[in-house]
């Protein structure tokens, strides 16, 4: 804690166990007013845990927690607690009207960026997951808190969400405690970082970067320390066998700088020298996409696009939710067709595809028996050779969790295993949806590890810019425009091109039309804005169409407002009904995508008639 900083909360000497593990032993730490601290470590080594105990959820078996008096904790739990029968409006903005929020230029700016295509007077019932996720930071966010704790605030945020998070927290007087597998934005917000490991809590200065920097200097240094004492108790049992020893100087132990210590250790990714065994693997030619359309429903993801993938290409997706990314990558592994155009793949092409699907296994099979089912020893690029069984080591399944049912694995458990499946079959194209959801960050770094030295094609679509950084040589977008774009300068000219748009669109807004009445934010205006067809001549047959096409999405929209607000009647009625409740909620959820499908469609229309 910085010197001067006041004490908000404290952890002295806190035990807590489940069962016979224990998850913290002896653990005394504090936070004081205005600090910003990431909590890192493996899945199921007790970080939730310990923001549980931290924020009196949870009594320590032993020990003791204080915190200052009044001190007001926002705590936003990977569950959530919003109550079905609320609103949108009623669970985030808690009774503020319209115009209390839109003229507070900080509730505004949570409410359009968290709440962007969700309509306020929506029922919390019929809510997404990921939807019901954003609502509980946005109503978190609009309190007033002396200290915040987030657990993995970022799940269900594409890129230019958790960017604004980080730069909203950073801008907070609050300290913040925040449990996140996402590395930038440790590094974007956190002053300190915490590892949970062990049932300790090690304490580093800094970010992530930081954090492994340091780590790896304390390990060197443990390690020197051991070398040193083994080596001396082996000559002093040579000395004692021999006589008398000799007398002898000490010999002095170096103690490098640590950015010495990480100089050259892994060498680079040697682009150059994959890409060359990949073309023997592979062959020239790996994916063309040649004049493709893409059509989804009545959105036009693709327009005459044509993108070439190469043998040892490495390239990252990124675009909003909604923008076509999943749907792109089930065009290259043939899962969905070209509406025009084609998708050519090479001859020697062997691809694997990662969906974001976790229900494709066997319940009743086991960890080991399954994987080496598909390879017992799988090759990599230099020749060596790893084990089935390695392989589950490296990604953390190890003693009884290598013969466990593969039903009884946990959510994350099941992603590690899915990849580790994908990779022992050995493939030469991958095809990676959200690879980094539901990992920690000890096991993305062995994915990461495992993907420097292999030598194929990579397309990845992930909202983790540390991961796509890490593992991709290039990054294009889908921006709305029917077009694959491609980023040389990455995410960070994404979000430059996404802010300009936004800008653009609402530059060319009437005030009126601006003023934000309801969660219909910037940001899905820039993107129809993006994708706008050109406009029609006045008295063309494309006009009439158009025209059409609004009249008659106008009544659609009409009908399902209308069976919206009978179905939030019905929530109010079978409040106890719980199986009416959950066909009340599926029915809703189909409205609302139907609406917004719609929109979108109304919108492309109407650009071809203003």
């Amino acid at each position: 804690m910085p010197s001067g900083a006041q004490n908000l909360l404290n952890l002295e000497r806190v035990s807590k166990s489940y069962g016979v593990r224990p998850l913290l032993t002896d653990v005394s730490l504090g936070i004081g007013a205005g600090e910003r601290i990431g909590i890192v470590g493996r899945n199921g080594d007790g970080k939730t845990t310990l923001l549980e105990v931290m924020t009196g959820l949870e009594e320590p078996d032993t020990g003791r927690v204080s915190q200052q008096r009044g001190l007001l904790i926002g705590y936003l739990h990977q569950g959530d607690e919003l109550v079905d029968t609320h609103s949108v409006r009623e669970a985030v903005l808690a009774g503020r009207s319209d115009h209390e929020w839109a003229a507070d230029p900080r509730t505004r700016e949570v409410v359009e960026v968290l709440l962007a295509g969700v309509s306020l007077d929506r029922p919390v019932l019929g809510l997404s997951g990921g939807e019901r996720r954003r609502c509980s930071l946005a109503a978190l966010l609009l309190g007033t808190h002396d200290l915040l704790v987030l657990d993995e605030p970022t799940n269900h945020l594409d890129v230019e969400a958790v960017a604004w998070l980080a730069q909203h927290l950073v801008a907070q007087p609050s300290a913040l405690v925040v449990v996140t597998h996402d590395r930038w934005f440790l590094d974007a917000v956190c002053q300190w970082t915490w590892e949970v490991h062990d049932g300790r809590v090690d304490a580093y200065e800094g970010g992530y970067a930081a954090f492994v920097l340091a780590k790896a200097e304390r390990q060197r240094q443990a390690s020197a320390s051991e070398t040193r004492r083994q080596n001396l108790a082996r000559k002093e049992l040579a000395w004692l066998r021999r006589g008398p020893p000799a007398r002898t100087s000490k010999p002095k132990f170096r103690i490098d700088a640590a950015n010495a210590l990480i100089e050259d250790v892994p060498p680079p990714r040697d682009r150059m020298e994959l890409q060359r065994f990949a073309a023997q693997r592979l062959g020239k030619d790996v994916i063309d996409v040649e004049d493709a359309d893409l059509v989804r429903g009545d959105r036009v993801l693709l327009s005459h696009a044509t993108w070439r993938l190469g043998p040892g290409d490495r390239v990252g997706i990124v675009g909003v939710n909604g923008a076509g990314k999943t749907s792109v990558l089930s065009l290259l592994s043939g899962d969905l067709a070209p509406s025009a155009g084609r998708v050519r793949l090479g001859r020697t092409v062997a691809m694997q595809h990662l969906t974001q699907q976790l229900d494709d296994i066997d319940p009743e099979a086991r960890v080991l028996p399954s994987v080496e089912s598909i390879r017992r020893v799988t090759r990599t690029a230099d020749g060596s050779e790893i084990t089935a069984t390695s392989m589950l080591e490296r990604f953390g399944f190890t003693g009884d969790r290598l013969t466990t049912r593969l039903g009884d694995l946990s959510g994350g458990e099941r992603r590690r295993f899915q990849l580790l499946r994908l990779l022992m079959t050995e493939p030469n194209v991958l095809l990676l949806d959200e690879p980094t959801n539901d990992l920690d960050i000890e096991t993305l770094t062995v994915l990461e590890d495992f993907l420097d030295g292999w030598p194929g094609t990579l397309v990845v679509v992930s909202h983790d810019r540390y991961f796509l950084e890490r593992v991709t040589d290039s990054v294009w977008a889908l921006l709305g425009d029917g077009r694959l774009s491609m980023l040389p300068r990455g995410v960070d000219e994404y979000l430059e091109r996404r802010a300009a748009d936004e800008r653009a669109a609402a530059a060319s807004t009437h005030p009126q039309e601006a003023t934000p009445t309801s969660a219909a934010p910037a940001a899905p205006a820039a993107a129809a804005a993006s994708a706008a067809p050109a406009k029609a001549r006045a008295g063309s047959a494309e006009e009439r169409a158009a025209r059409k096409t609004m009249s008659r999405i106008d009544k659609r929209l009409e009908r399902i407002a209308e069976r919206e607000a009978e179905l939030n009647a019905e929530v109010l009625v079978h409040a106890a009904d719980y199986e009416r409740l959950a066909g009340i909620s599926a029915e809703l959820g189909r409205l609302a995508e139907e609406r917004e499908e719609l929109e979108v469609e109304w919108l492309e229309a109407a650009e071809q008639v203003d």
